[in-house]
């Protein structure tokens, strides 16, 4: 049967939602809502272009492709795979309303917030900035012993059916609290391996408080950490300082050179925060790599009212694209040549538009992630420990409140941020950061709008990146499914 005898003449295609990105010569489509990524060949470019432009219907479509030398079979063919794939349309269509996904989502994570105290006073930090939220008065300054066993108690009864959950461990300065630590990591492993589970661990700290004996039992536990610093030492101790002005990293670069040689068994990270003062990509990755030797390093924007002087503003954000355009088209070389390249910014975003994620939230906070507080309130993530915002209940007074929760995610799934709808990146942004809004909207519930330009940006040069690494090596691109 031919393509002029199966569709029908009086039909209009239409272009569904998708974003076009070239890699090479190749043509692709990344493609909304569903996150899938799409190579076009030469009779689907055609299609494509001719639709954008006429609008025609399907025996005028036919007629222009037989035109153009295709044969009928594979017209139809071609037809048939794009329809399917959700890239174009015959008649009219109405887009399916995202759905909420279903209430009770287990537990994965908890970030246990064990102290609100820190022994930096770093000058953008969301605890201690003039942007805080968290009211600690009246809190115990230390999490004791007992709120983070019930913390863990109650992670492992709302995980379900998980075979595997993970225990956060977050401040203030995470080590000062370290005796308790290291007795929750032991109670944690013990009741887990009663309930059958396997329980992992991770932590922020800014190293100031490294010691052999800590990290020598960290290793032992296999404890992922990420270390807060900024880069070399003018930028660093631009921000990162003692209450007393000092700068923090003379103090920490021994220790975290102790760390990275001493512990082997999990990944540890260099999270770099920028803001006004610290906006050098390059300068930043290159020093945290080849002179002080981690293997990963990742960026983010400081949270921040735009009215404060750390806040970044959008022409440095418009040189931090640049800074990591530079550094992510370098991924794009050593991917290539089958190297690792510790720019965590683009492996998380690679990894995520080949697992064609799209989102339903920004994060998981909320979802399969919680929060707590030293004195056991719950929260929606540990930027929102001890605020007003996002109360979910206490671990010794009942647990998780689910009537708070599913109110939450029913307000701020992605269908009910109307802003992000006509949004071709919301299925890897989804709207952004809740704490991020919160801070310059006052709603939790906002779009990012402030960052709408930037994701989009970044967001393309990742699908670019990723199509050149799918046409020259792509068994890279293996280690995203294997992980």
């Amino acid at each position: 049967m031919s393509a002029t005898e199966v569709l029908t003449p009086t039909a209009q295609y239409r272009l569904r939602e998708f974003h076009s990105f070239g890699a090479l010569d190749a043509r692709f489509v990344y493609l909304v809502p569903s996150g899938a990524i799409f190579a076009l060949n030469k009779i689907g470019g055609d299609i494509i272009d001719q639709i954008g432009q006429a609008g025609p219907t399907s025996e005028e479509l036919v007629e222009f492709l037989l035109h153009r030398g295709y044969q009928p079979g594979e017209i139809d063919a071609a037809l048939t795979e794009l329809e399917h794939s959700e890239v174009i349309i015959c008649g009219d269509f109405t887009p399916a309303k995202p759905e909420v996904p279903v209430k009770r989502f287990p537990l994965q994570r908890i970030v246990l917030n064990i102290t609100n105290q820190c022994n930096l006073a770093c000058t953008y930090c969301y605890e201690y900035s003039p942007d805080k939220i968290s009211k600690t008065e009246g809190k115990p300054k230390y999490m004791p012993a007992s709120i983070a066993e019930a913390s863990i108690n109650m992670l492992i009864k709302e995980s379900g059916d998980r075979p595997a959950i993970h225990v956060t461990f977050f401040g203030g300065e995470t080590l000062l609290n370290f005796p308790m630590l290291r007795s929750s990591v032991e109670y944690a492993k013990r009741k887990c391996s009663e309930a059958g589970k396997q329980v992992e661990f991770s932590l922020t700290t800014n190293a100031t408080l490294l010691t052999e004996h800590v990290v020598d039992f960290l290793a032992e536990h296999k404890v992922g950490i990420t270390v807060s610093i900024d880069g070399d030492r003018q930028l660093n101790d631009n921000m990162r300082v003692f209450s007393d002005g000092r700068g923090s990293y003379d103090v920490i670069l021994p220790r975290i050179k102790m760390l990275l040689q001493r512990h082997k068994t999990n990944s540890i990270g260099a999270r770099v925060t920028l803001s006004s003062g610290v906006h050098h990509v390059r300068r930043i990755y290159e020093h945290l790599t080849r002179d002080v030797g981690f293997a990963a390093v990742g960026f983010s924007p400081a949270t921040a009212n735009p009215n404060r002087l750390y806040s970044i503003g959008e022409v440095r954000m418009g040189n931090i694209l640049d800074g990591f355009e530079d550094l992510a088209w370098e991924y794009r070389d050593w991917a290539v040549a089958g190297r690792h390249h510790g720019f965590t910014n683009v492996n998380d975003t690679l990894k995520e538009l080949h697992s064609g994620i799209s989102k339903a939230y920004p994060c998981g906070a909320g979802l399969g992630l919680l929060g707590v507080g030293t004195a056991g309130d719950i929260n929606l993530c540990h930027r929102f420990v001890d605020s007003d915002v996002g109360q979910m209940g206490h671990v010794q007074k009942g647990g998780v409140n689910h009537q708070a929760r599913d109110q939450f995610l029913n307000t701020h799934h992605i269908g009910a941020r109307y802003d992000c709808h006509t949004c071709w990146a919301r299925p890897v942004c989804a709207g952004g950061c809740y704490h991020e809004a919160f801070v310059h909207y006052g709603n939790t519930s906002a779009a990012t709008l402030h960052y709408c330009d930037w994701i989009r940006g970044w967001n393309d040069l990742c699908l670019r990146i990723y199509g050149e690494i799918s046409l020259r090596n792509p068994s890279f691109l293996d280690r995203f499914t294997d992980n």
